[in-house]
């Protein structure tokens, strides 16, 4: 699997923190950023779809 490198505000970086770990949702930071990735791309699909493209 390809790793990606990113800059990220601290902010942003502590609230993904505070939903990673045991009982969280996310078993890692990693893990929680592939899924909002994911919904993003999935989200950009719909609107393509409604917009015929």
């Amino acid at each position: 699997m390809p790793k990606v490198s990113l800059d990220m505000p601290a902010e942003i970086l502590q609230d993904i923190r505070n939903h990673v770990g045991d009982d969280k949702k996310f078993v890692s930071v990693a893990d929680a950023i592939r899924t909002a990735c994911r919904k993003l791309l999935d989200q950009l699909d719909e609107i393509d779809n409604r917009h015929g493209r």
